[in-house]
């Protein structure tokens, strides 16, 4: 992995993040029993859980036990509580995506529209939102070796704000021109929309005339 240069990284960061959302969406509605139940959901986070298990858990302690650079100083407090706090951080932001999706599908089913309506908005918003949350955050806190409650505020430049504002704006008008593309043409949908009839009516029951 000490051969991939810097970018690549980065490339594959956005490939898996970009990806997410459309395929936990996906993966939690194949797993849905019957409509308007969690059990889906529940059933994706604990895929989710697996796969963290196997990629943050196993492989790391595998190559800290086979390779010398690979030890980190465990008596350092600050270092464990942190790092915990980013993984419970991207829990949460996991779990929030999966529920989102059945929420912003629940909401639509509700009102007698499209069942997409608002799921449309849930990468856009997400992937606009982060960098923001991310850039006001690092103007405030400034960690030291040591110190982690080191905070300060420098106002910044004219072009801090204006940029936030156009990569959030920019972030959300191509997802949101692609999330219009999906539901267009009849993308995923929850097992309700599928089998539920245009007119908005009941579906008969199976076997029924």
């Amino acid at each position: 992995m000490s051969n991939i240069p810097w970018w690549g990284y980065v490339i594959l960061a956005g490939l898996a993040w970009g990806t997410y959302v459309p395929i936990i969406f996906y993966g939690g509605t194949e797993l849905t029993t019957k409509p308007g139940t969690i059990g889906g959901r529940l059933a994706s986070i604990l895929c989710v859980g697996i796969a963290y298990f196997v990629m943050a858990v196993v492989i790391p302690v595998v190559l800290m036990s086979l390779r010398d650079d690979a030890k980190p100083n465990w008596e350092k407090t600050n270092g464990l509580v942190f790092s915990s706090f980013a993984g419970v951080a991207g829990a949460v932001g996991a779990i929030c995506v999966i529920f989102a999706s059945k929420a912003a599908v629940d909401t639509a089913k509700a009102e007698g529209v499209n069942p997409a309506t608002y799921r449309v908005y849930i990468a856009p918003l997400i992937f606009a939102l982060a960098p923001a949350v991310n850039t006001l955050l690092s103007l405030v806190w400034h960690p030291k070796p040591g110190d982690p409650w080191h905070f300060g505020f420098e106002v910044p430049g004219w072009k801090l704000p204006v940029g936030i504002v156009l990569v959030a704006v920019g972030t959300f008008l191509v997802l949101k021109s692609k999330e219009d593309m999906e539901a267009a043409k009849g993308g995923p949908k929850p097992p309700a929309a599928q089998a539920a009839p245009v007119d908005g009516t009941n579906p008969a029951p199976a076997g029924g005339s």
